[in-house]
């Protein structure tokens, strides 16, 4: 049984260990590419690795806002309401480029780790949508380095190797059922489908409880559909009963307006 001193040694806020790992793992990759390549369209909506880099960094800079300095993220959603445009604000506000952007953003990314490590995780912090706790703002940190990331890994023809930080998602997807029919003005058919899906190390992480509606498979299928990195015709999700073929069909787990997937065989793996 630990003693009282690991118990306080402990972090507070695992998702921020989490969110970092993420990004150092798309850091890595990062590193082994050249200018040529990051200024390449990707699968994302022609987005190139760079204007990825770019998003990401910004939008770490305004989750971060949003617990030491409240009032700069205000006046950020300002400045993107007035641009009618989060692009042109991205460019404007992260005005570096090649090695310099990259260094920017990873930087950071671990000035935020050793920070938001000791944060009470249920902190309610203000966000652009609705306020949200410190530790979905780090899960959602992570989800969108993961589900951009796997835009430059398709790019590269590049297999990704998950690790069991790929939970946060999984339930971040579990946690947004609701969400992808709420967003859509619309109610949701039924009851959670029962998931079964297959961790990165083999076991089986299991949710929900409809008796008619299933699905199974790859914990990291399951990820790339809620995310919208692929469309579900693209996986070998198994997906059984009403309730579970409409969620699947139009699955979001990220805020904003309703977003619609990518057309299947869209988005896919390079092959090199």
């Amino acid at each position: 049984m630990p003693n009282s001193t690991t118990l306080m040694e402990a972090p507070r806020l695992q998702q921020a260990i989490d969110f970092a790992d993420e990004a150092r793992d798309l850091h890595a990759l990062l590193a082994g590419m050249d200018d040529n390549q990051r200024s390449e369209p990707t699968g994302f909506k022609a987005w190139t690795t760079e204007d990825i880099v770019r998003h990401l960094h910004l939008w770490n800079q305004a989750a971060d806002f949003s617990a030491v300095q409240p009032d700069a993220l205000t006046l950020l959603k300002a400045r993107i309401d007035a641009a009618g445009s989060m692009r042109v604000v991205e460019r404007e506000s992260v005005p570096e480029t090649g090695d310099a952007l990259v260094t920017a953003w990873i930087e950071l990314v671990l000035d935020m780790e050793a920070r938001w490590v000791d944060l009470d995780p249920k902190r309610r912090l203000p966000w652009v949508g609705p306020d949200m706790s410190a530790r979905s703002s780090m899960t959602a940190r992570q989800m969108e380095h993961w589900a951009h990331g796997q835009a430059i890994y398709d790019l590269l023809g590049k297999e990704r190797q998950d690790a069991a930080r790929l939970k946060n998602i999984v339930v971040l997807g579990v946690n947004t059922f609701g969400w992808t029919f709420a967003v859509r003005e619309q109610q949701a058919p039924g009851a959670m489908p029962h998931l079964s899906l297959t961790a990165p190390d083999g076991d089986i992480w299991s949710y929900g409880g409809s008796d008619t509606d299933r699905i199974s498979g790859s914990a990291k299928e399951f990820c790339q559909v809620v995310t919208q990195t692929r469309n579900i015709a693209d996986t070998a999700l198994y997906v059984e009963g009403s309730v579970a073929e409409a969620w699947m069909q139009n699955a979001q787990c990220f805020a904003g307006g309703p977003e619609t997937p990518p057309a299947a065989g869209t988005r896919r793996r390079r092959t090199v």
